[in-house]
């Protein structure tokens, strides 16, 4: 026999060289061939291209575990051993001979961790059966021994290889070296190699009774196949046996076979049976469906029909007309006794037409012919009601309005003022509120009559009123019959008014507009109310109309209908108050007569009522307001016109000398004014203030130049007089501040230039003598050549200052002489001449210096001289 490669030392050294880095130690090498099989079918060899392959058995030492490995390796190009394929014996599960093989040397190797199961494993061919067991036997002791399980083992008769593996215990031969080179054979076995060969399957006991088992057949047998071949024979005697056995039984099985086929009959006749039930409980389960199915109908109808007609009688009862409105609603009558009824069944008309509209009602109830024939009837019965209702309410109006002129208790009489009491009109009025509320709703272009007859009979009751009551108050009041005529205040022949006269004037305007003014504000605000008005959610604010989209309890709200009614209200207000100015007017009209100075207080009281007057129902109220304070204003305007007329007029053509009369007049008039200015009439005052003062102003510059000699005299003594009359108005009043600081302004002027005259008068040739050099000095000419100038020589200075200093103290009597002269008010003279020393000795100073600057050597009277010369006159 050849010797196998699993005793090549060489190849062991080349294997052990291959895996050298991975700590694995190899225990079994030998060399086989790989060839491929397919599932299902035979592999045949020679049909694959063969590998040639070295299959190697290692371990790993880890720890106390110990690791087992089948690595295949590979020759590369230059004949070297390389890995090619590394098994982990843990994850053997089978080991197969191939029975297509007849020679029994090919196996394959089953593991469970390969990914693809539908390749089929490698086959592994040996050369012999004895290197098949070696491999075989060397992984079954390694997975017994390091794993501890065996792999299953198909296809090898285990018997048959623990034979093998006693009989054939291999000694394996190692070269090794000795001292001096020399090279010895050793016989070692499979034990000292850990190849574990020789280690048996089964026990010594175990394999002694299977001997005696084995010799308990009466055929010796010596080999397995011997054994094998006696077993098939005996297996192919026992399934004869078995086959006679069956055809001796065939009476029996006639017996079953009758058996079966009668049961058979049975079931198929109970399976008749069963579908005809079942095609008649089919039957009945469609019956009662059907049946459920009407009841269902059935029942739904009669639901229906239920609510039809609980839908239909509501419908009926909508449609009827109660027999208790009935009557009310198309009977001829209607008054006053039967009022309530009549509210009654037209609040009843309001809903029941307001029912049969589509929002308030289904539009299928709202299309049928029996609603569409009632809505038609209820509409004819609501303009009949609706026209007799307009008709009485227009007849009450105008009757108890007469009723209430021709009684004179309700009116002011002679020695006693009544104020108006309209406590009935309304009390009747509001009886009828819902009436109109609800005639409303029903017929909205029915109350434009209702309110023109209202406002119509209410204005001759209001002006009637008012008529009365201005009268008396024009009675009540005891002025001085002889009226003042205020254009002649300023000439003097009207100045005696009565001051009791001008109060009680004003006090009676104040109470006029007192009793009246609420009132016509509550009746305009009752008129908005009682007339169905829509704008008591409104803001009227100037030109801009602000309200809420909130529907009222009628639901008739709008922002187009809340324009349409303040248009509406505005009208009726018109006519409920027109006319009625006339008599505020006469009122006005008589206190301007009997003083102008009344319209200063008037226009501060109305003033005060307008600013208390919001923009809302009473808006008219204000319209009249507004009217009364412009007819103030333009009579005030007027008398100030016809003041300022006569100061123009007054001293027109004369030659004015002292103070003019208008000037202390016109102090004691602005005196007057400020007692009767309140609120608002302060501009009316501070306007008239300015348009007189003007005036006065620009008069008294014309009466100046009339005499141009005595114009600034004038001038002074009138502005003077001016500020001493208005001194305590002018700490107190603005407008008259401003013209007395005016005044004064004027008045320090005409004085400066008066005192300059009488100063040069006296002094001409010594001040024209330094105006001289001054204008030199201007034309730059230098200091030292001025003394050679013409008329400017030492020799004229010395003339000059004898003839106007010579005799200086009667030169300053000529002066005080001069200023008194044509003073009429003597209490300026003081303050005038103090005025004229001061202006003469700074003019009188300033010469000095010139004097000093351009005659240094030449001496001159000092100021001190003169100053004491003036202290002493």
């Amino acid at each position: 026999m050849a010797k196998s490669s699993a005793d090549d030392a060489e190849l062991r050294r080349a294997c052990q060289l291959a895996v050298e880095g991975t700590r694995h130690k190899v225990v079994l090498s030998i060399r086989t061939v790989k060839t491929h099989g397919t599932w299902g079918k035979s592999a045949k060899l020679g049909r694959q291209m063969a590998k040639p392959r070295v299959l190697a058995l290692c371990t790993k030492a880890k720890g106390q575990r110990t690791k087992a490995f089948l690595r295949v390796l590979k020759y590369s190009t230059g004949g070297v051993l390389e890995p090619a394929k590394l098994y982990k014996l843990k994850h053997l599960s089978k080991m197969e001979v191939v029975t297509s093989d007849t020679s029994g040397f090919t196996f394959t190797l089953g593991f469970d961790n390969l990914r693809s199961q539908t390749v089929a494993p490698p086959q592994w061919t040996m050369r012999n059966t004895d290197d098949r067991n070696r491999v075989l036997l060397c992984i079954l002791n390694i997975c017994k021994d390091v794993l501890g399980r065996l792999p299953k083992v198909v296809g090898i008769d285990v018997v048959e290889m623990a034979l093998w593996a006693k009989e054939n215990t291999p000694a394996v031969s190692a070269q090794s070296n000795q001292q001096g080179g020399a090279s010895i054979e050793s016989s070692v076995t499979e034990t000292e190699l850990k190849v574990y060969v020789e280690k048996e399957l089964v026990s010594q006991a175990e394999e002694e009774d299977m001997e005696a088992l084995l010799g308990t057949y009466i055929m010796g047998v010596g080999e397995a196949e011997a054994f094998s071949e006696r077993l098939k024979r005996e297996l192919q005697a026992l399934e004869a046996a078995n086959v006679h056995a069956i055809l001796e039984s065939e009476p029996l099985i006639d017996e079953v076979l009758y058996g079966l086929e009668s049961a058979t009959n049975c079931l198929e006749d109970m399976d008749e049976w069963l579908g005809m039930f079942n095609i008649k409980l089919r039957h009945m389960r469609e019956d009662i469906e059907s049946i459920e199915t009407r009841n269902n109908k059935l029942e739904m109808q009669s639901v229906n029909n239920k609510t039809l007609m609980e839908e239909l009688d509501k419908l009926l009862e909508q449609l009827s007309i109660p027999s208790e409105y009935s009557a009310c609603l198309t009977g001829d009558s209607f008054d006053e006794a039967q009022m309530q009824q009549n509210i009654e069944a037209c609040e009843w008309l309001t809903t029941a037409m307001r029912g049969l509209e589509v929002p308030n009602i289904d539009p299928t109830y709202a299309k049928m012919r029996g609603v569409k024939e009632k809505r038609g009837e209820l509409q004819i019965i609501k303009s009949t009601f609706v026209g007799k209702a307009s008709e009485y309410m227009r007849s009450y109006f105008a009757t108890f309005v007469d009723f209430m002129l021709n009684d004179k208790n309700y009116f002011s009489q002679r020695g006693q003022l009544k104020r108006p009491d309209h406590a009935d009109l309304r009390f009747k009025c509001r009886t009828y509120a819902r009436l109109l509320k609800h005639l409303k709703i029903l017929d909205k272009n029915c109350l434009g009559p209702l309110r023109k007859a209202y406002c119509s009979s209410l204005n001759l009751l209001l002006r009637k009123e008012a008529r009365e009551f201005a009268n008396e108050l024009r009675v009540g009041v005891k002025t001085s019959k002889t009226p003042s005529v205020w254009l002649e205040v300023f000439t003097g022949s009207g100045q005696n008014v009565n001051p009791a006269d001008t109060a009680t004037v004003s006090e009676a305007y104040a109470k006029m507009l007192t009793i009246f003014i609420p009132l016509l504000v509550d009746e305009s605000s009752f008129l908005a109310h009682f007339m169905c008005f829509e704008v008591l959610s409104t803001v009227v604010d100037g030109n801009k109309i602000k309200h809420n989209d909130e529907d009222n309890d009628d639901g008739i709200t709008s922002g187009k209908t809340v324009v349409v009614d303040i248009a509406a209200l505005n009208e009726s207000l018109q006519d409920l108050l027109d006319g009625i100015e006339e008599d505020f007017a006469g009122v006005v009209d008589w206190a301007y007569r009997i003083d102008p100075l009344c319209c200063i207080s008037m226009h501060g009281t109305t003033e005060r009522y307008l600013s208390s007057q919001k923009a809302d129902a009473a808006g008219y109220v204000r319209i009249l307001l507004d009217d009364l304070e412009c007819r103030i204003s333009m009579q005030f305007s007027r008398f100030v016109d016809d003041a300022c007329h006569q100061i123009e007029r007054n001293e027109r053509n004369a030659r004015q000398t002292g103070v003019l009369p208008y000037i202390p007049r016109f102090a004691s008039l602005a005196t007057k004014m400020e007692q009767y200015v309140a609120g608002q009439s302060r501009d009316l005052v501070d306007q008239a203030y300015t348009k007189i003062v003007s005036i006065m102003f620009v008069t008294l510059e014309k009466n100046s130049q009339a005499d141009p000699k005595y114009a600034d005299i004038f001038l002074i003594e009138n502005y003077a007089a001016f500020q001493n009359s208005l001194y305590d108005l002018a700490n107190v009043v603005p407008t008259l501040a401003k013209f007395y600081h005016q005044a004064s302004e004027a008045y320090e002027q005409a004085c400066t230039r008066h005192i300059s005259m009488i100063i040069y008068y006296q002094f001409e040739r010594l001040f024209q003598f330094a105006r001289k050099i001054e204008d030199l000095i201007l034309n730059n000419v230098a200091s030292e050549e001025i003394p050679f100038q013409v008329g400017l020589s030492k020799v004229d200075l010395r003339k000059t200052l004898k003839s106007s200093l010579s005799g200086v103290d009667k030169s300053i009597a000529a002066m005080y002489k001069k200023l008194q002269k044509n003073l009429t008010s003597e209490e300026l003279l003081p303050s005038l001449w103090d005025k004229c020393k001061k202006d003469f000795l700074d003019k009188y100073e300033s010469f000095v210096q010139l004097v000093a600057k351009i005659y240094p050597a030449e001496s001159v009277p000092s100021v001190a001289e003169l100053r004491e010369l003036l202290v002493s006159m």
